[in-house]
């Protein structure tokens, strides 16, 4: 039953909060070489400036400063950030199926960062590839919205549709790029597709931070927005809101969270589409609470995916869009025989 009072609500952010906090920490402790956790408080207390207690190995605090702590950042903030974009397009489209995955969000972005990759190279430093990704994806959606358009309408039925075939056809191209390049950059980028975060480091953390912050932020402000969107477009106009203005400013919004976030972990699918719903069933459809409890499980799901994608074939890395993208599709399932 969703909560209803705003004391509850608080106290289930807390709760979701803290769990994240501690899960983050947990998953340092993770991986082909297993870190007692005793060893994780005492190293993050000496990058933090706190008095370090215990013994532990120059290479074990490598292992989780360098290399973990800047992964398991990344895949809170994807998570986090993948699970408001679907949310939002949940919103806009009146769909319950739709995501950055199936709408071809994912599969413009994903374009977009493969032609830097492999033939344009870095032309504006670190903003190359999150440029190319979010130009990507915005250009995936208006093709997407102008091949569902009739008649001056947009059908939500419709725009899944077109989605899914852009999709296809966007990932033709990808593929054809990748055939006809250079096969060894090809490997790396065919490994980056299927979604990884091995990519986190600790001076590109604080772009998919800054993204995620804002999304959220211009999101909360378009949060009644999206509720009457949400009940038809007559609701909206009888509200004060302009739809095709909203969605504008959402799809903007959601291309270009996608594309930062698709730039540095790859084509992660399906995490948009499951979230929301997890967070509709505890806090329901208004969306100023709605998104944040979204953000939250988000990031807490894909923190433990990626421990899983760490430990289940150690010391190799199961590229984590394989774990999301089958228990995403069992849930597509069940999401399809319940409605």
């Amino acid at each position: 039953m969703p909560v209803r009072s705003t004391a509850a609500y608080r106290l289930l952010i807390l709760g979701l909060s803290v769990g994240l906090v501690l899960s983050c920490i947990g998953a340092l402790a993770f991986g082909p070489a297993t870190i007692p956790l005793a060893n994780v408080w005492g190293i993050l207390g000496k990058q933090l400036g706190v008095d370090p207690v215990g013994e532990w190995s120059r290479s074990q605090e490598s292992i989780v400063w360098l290399i973990r702590a800047p992964r398991v950042l990344l895949g809170a903030l994807v998570g986090a950030g993948l699970s408001l974009v679907g949310t939002a397009l949940q919103a806009v489209t009146r769909n319950p199926l739709a995501d950055p995955h199936l709408l071809g969000v994912s599969s413009g972005a994903a374009l977009g960062a493969v032609l830097v990759v492999m033939y344009l190279g870095e032309f504006l430093g670190v903003f190359s590839l999150p440029l190319a990704a979010f130009i990507g994806a915005a250009g995936s959606m208006l093709l997407v919205l102008a091949v569902a358009r009739r008649s001056g309408r947009l059908e939500s039925d419709r725009l899944l549709l077109a989605g899914v075939a852009v999709s296809f056809v966007l990932m033709a191209l990808v593929n054809l790029l990748l055939y006809t390049g250079d096969h060894h950059a090809a490997a790396s980028v065919v490994f980056w597709m299927l979604g990884g975060l091995g990519a986190a480091r600790w001076d590109v953390i604080w772009l998919p931070a800054i993204c995620v912050l804002l999304g959220l932020c211009a999101l909360l402000v378009m949060a009644r927005g999206l509720n009457a969107l949400m009940s038809g477009e007559q609701t909206a106009v009888s509200l004060g809101f302009s739809g095709k203005q909203l969605r504008l400013q959402a799809f903007i919004c959601t291309s270009l969270l996608t594309g930062v976030l698709v730039s540095l972990s790859g084509a992660i699918g399906f995490v948009g589409l499951m979230v929301p719903h997890m967070a509709r069933s505890l806090v329901g459809a208004e969306h100023r609470r709605l998104l944040p409890v979204a953000a939250l499980l988000g990031a807490l799901f894909l923190v433990w995916v990626d421990v899983a994608a760490r430990t289940l074939i150690a010391p190799e890395d199961l590229p984590i869009g394989i774990a999301t993208a089958a228990i995403g599709g069992l849930f597509f399932v069940m999401l399809l025989r319940r409605r």
